[in-house]
């Protein structure tokens, strides 16, 4: 939800020569469209089902991952995260991802919903986050942010 997740790992990856995941690309390929487009035709259900299922070939060994904000509240996702993966939370606070999402086009999440309305989900969401292996501060450039994760990698 604006934390900067694909460019920081699309950043992370190249450093670390590591192939690199978006789960969100890889259901838009899956669907042959947006995903805006998967919930305006199918529905989000639909969406979370294809996430799902396309969530262990984004967690191969080896493999940077950007996995979208949703992905990870699903209990089997998460456990299936934690299992196979070292997770991390790009940490921001809301103010700065309303910044650089609250006007962005094709995000159905915020799509149709106020701002106070976003903010509810993130903070419904955000338990889940804090759980992650480890925490960045992501209300930075996104090359910081990925220096940052880049030593985590490393580690």
């Amino acid at each position: 939800m604006g934390s900067g997740k694909t460019l920081v790992g699309a950043l992370v990856a190249e450093r670390a020569h590591a192939s690199f995941a978006d789960l969100d690309l890889m259901v838009e390929d899956k669907a042959g469209m947006p995903i805006a487009d998967i919930f305006a035709t199918h529905n989000e259900s639909v969406f979370r089902a294809w996430e799902k299922e396309l969530l262990p070939m984004a967690l191969r060994p080896g493999t940077v991952a950007a996995l979208g904000g949703g992905a990870v509240i699903d209990d089997d996702n998460w456990a299936l995260i934690s299992k196979r993966a070292t997770s991390v939370y790009l940490e921001a606070p809301f103010a700065t991802l309303w910044s650089r999402i609250g006007h962005t086009p094709g995000r159905p999440v915020v799509a149709g919903r106020s701002r106070e309305e976003v903010e509810a989900l993130f903070e419904r969401r955000r338990p889940r986050y804090e759980q992650a292996t480890h925490r960045v501060d992501a209300d930075r450039d996104a090359t910081e942010v990925a220096v940052d994760v880049m030593k985590l990698w490393s580690a």
